[in-house]
C-alpha cells in the first residue's frame, strides 16, 4: 500500500481562537470505553497544558488489566466478567490472571499456588521490626513500614529491568502480605506471631495466622474462608484508582517494587479510598436502632444535612456496583452461619438495605448499596476488627498493584510521572530585607503566632 493509500489516522483539531493557530491531535481507541486524545504535542504546538483536577478525564496510561463501565455496571478482569470469576475462580487463580493475562491451566495453577505457598514466610529478623511500633499502632501504619522494608531483605528481586526479578518480587508480595498483615494484628493485641502453614489455602492461612494461639489450634470455618476469598477476588483490582495510580507513579521513578506497594498502602489508608467499610459500621453505630432508620433516611435526603448513607452509591458506578450484587448473597450467608443473633448492628444493616432498595429517592439516583456496605459486615461477622478492614483491602489489592506495576515497567511508552500545574501564586518579586518587611499572613491563611511545643 502506497503512502497515498494509507488510511487517514483519526484526529481532532484544536483551534486557538486568540491566535488562529491550530493543532491536530491523534485519537486512540481501546477495546472498550471512550477514545482518548493524545495531547503530547499541545504544549509544543500551542503552548498550553490541560487542566483536569483529580485526573478525572485523563488517561494516564495504557492498560490491558481491568475495565470498568460505570454506566452499565460492568467490571472486567482481563476481559472476564467479575461475576464469572467470582462464581468459578479462587483468589489465587484471579491473581494469576491479573499477572499473566490468561487463566491458568491445571498445572500452571498448581505451580503458582505452590510458589505462593512457599513464599509466605517472612525473614525472621522482621519479627523484631514489629517491636519498634507502639502496641496500639494502627495496623496500616505497621503495613506501610514493614512492606517498605522488604527491599532491605530481598535484594535478589529488586532489579526492575530483569523480568525474572519482577516476577519473583510480585510472587513475594502476594505471598507475604497475609503474613505481614496477621503479624500486624497480633502485635496490636499483644499475642505471639503465628507462622504460616503450607497445607492451608491462601485465605485459610490468613485466618489461622490472625486467630490461632499457641495453646490451641484454630480450625478454619469454610464459610469464613469462602467469604474472604470472594472479597479478595472483588477487591483484587479496580482500574486506575488512587492507590494503583500511586503505585504506578512511584514505579515510574524506577523505585523498587516493595517501596511502590508500600506507597499504594499509604494511599489506600486514606478514608476517602480504603476506609469506606469502616465508615459504614460507624454510620450504623450512629443510627443505633432500626426505629431510627426513617429519621436517618430523611437526613440523607436533606441536602442541607451533612449526614450521608455510607456504603451507598459509587464514584465510578452510576448503576448497581456489580461487586455488590455478588457479595450481597455471601453477606447474607455469612450472617446466617457466623453472625451473632444478638448483634443489633446486623439486623440494622439488613433493614437499612431493605428500606433504601425500595425508596424512590435512592433508586432514581442509583444510590444502591456498594461492595463496602457488605464487606464490612462480613469482616465483622468473621471477627476481623475494624482497624484491620483496610489491611484486608490491601492484601487483596496487592495482586492488582503488582500486575499494574509489571505492566507499567514493560511498557515502551513508560516515562517518569511528571504532572504539570496551573500556577496561581504571586508573580515574580524581589527579596525584601528582614528589617524592611511589613507583617504579612502566610500563604493559605496560616500565620505563625508563637512557640510550638511537642510532647512525647
Amino acid at each position: 500500500m502506497s503512502e497515498r493509500e494509507q488510511p487517514r489516522r483519526e484526529t481532532v483539531t484544536l483551534i486557538d481562537n486568540a491566535t488562529g493557530r491550530r493543532v491536530e491531535l491523534p485519537v486512540r481507541r481501546g477495546t472498550h470505553g471512550p477514545a482518548v486524545i493524545e495531547i503530547g504535542r499541545l504544549y509544543k504546538e500551542l503552548g498550553y497544558f490541560t487542566y483536569d483536577p483529580g485526573f478525572l478525564s485523563t488517561a494516564s496510561c495504557r492498560s490491558a488489566i481491568t475495565f470498568i463501565d460505570g454506566e452499565r455496571g460492568v467490571l472486567l478482569y482481563r476481559g472476564y466478567p467479575i461475576e464469572q470469576l467470582a462464581e468459578h475462580s479462587t483468589f489465587l487463580e484471579v491473581a494469576y490472571l491479573l499477572l499473566y493475562g490468561e487463566l491458568p491451566d491445571r498445572e500452571q495453577l498448581r505451580r503458582f499456588e505452590d510458589t505462593i505457598t512457599h513464599h509466605t514466610m517472612i525473614n525472621e529478623s522482621l519479627k523484631s521490626f514489629y517491636q519498634g511500633f507502639y502496641h496500639d499502632a494502627h495496623p496500616m501504619a505497621i503495613m506501610v513500614g514493614v512492606v517498605g522494608s522488604l527491599s532491605a531483605f530481598y535484594h535478589d528481586s529488586t532489579d526492575i529491568r530483569n523480568p525474572r526479578h519482577r516476577e519473583v518480587a510480585a510472587h513475594r508480595l502476594i505471598a507475604k502480605m497475609p503474613t505481614i498483615a496477621a503479624a500486624s494484628y497480633k502485635h496490636s493485641v499483644g499475642e505471639p506471631i503465628v507462622y504460616p502453614r503450607n497445607d492451608l489455602s491462601y485465605v485459610g492461612n490468613l485466618l489461622r495466622m490472625m486467630f490461632a494461639v499457641p495453646t490451641e489450634d484454630y480450625v478454619v470455618h469454610p464459610v469464613a474462608e469462602r467469604a474472604l476469598d470472594l472479597i479478595f477476588i472483588l477487591h483484587a483490582d479496580h482500574e486506575q484508582n488512587a492507590s494503583t495510580s500511586t503505585v504506578r507513579l512511584a514505579g515510574s521513578s524506577a523505585a523498587n517494587p516493595f517501596a511502590c506497594v508500600a506507597s499504594g498502602i499509604a494511599a489506600l489508608w486514606g478514608p476517602a479510598h480504603g476506609g469506606a467499610n469502616e465508615a459504614v459500621l460507624r454510620m450504623l453505630a450512629e443510627i443505633g436502632n432500626v426505629r431510627n432508620i426513617p429519621k436517618y433516611i430523611a437526613k440523607a435526603k436533606d441536602k442541607n444535612d451533612p449526614f450521608r448513607l455510607m456504603g451507598f452509591g459509587h464514584r465510578v458506578y452510576k448503576n448497581y456496583d456489580p461487586r455488590a450484587r455478588i457479595i450481597r448473597r455471601m453477606c447474607h450467608e455469612v450472617l446466617r452461619e457466623l453472625g451473632d443473633d444478638n448483634d443489633p448492628l446486623f439486623e440494622l444493616a439488613l433493614r437499612l438495605e431493605e428500606e433504601a432498595l425500595r425508596d424512590e429517592y435512592f433508586i432514581e439516583r442509583h444510590l444502591y448499596p456498594n461492595v463496602d456496605f457488605y464487606s464490612g459486615l462480613i469482616y465483622r461477622a468473621i471477627g476481623i476488627p475494624t482497624n484491620m478492614f483496610t489491611v484486608m483491602f490491601s492484601i487483596a489489592r496487592t495482586a492488582g498493584w503488582v500486575a499494574q506495576w509489571m505492566e507499567m515497567i514493560a511498557d515502551p511508552e513508560q516515562r517518569i510521572g511528571r504532572p504539570r500545574q496551573l500556577y496561581d501564586g504571586p508573580p515574580r518579586r524581589d527579596y525584601v530585607p528582614l528589617e524592611q518587611r511589613e507583617p504579612a499572613r502566610a500563604a493559605g491563611g496560616v500565620h505563625f503566632q508563637g512557640e510550638a511545643r511537642v510532647t512525647d
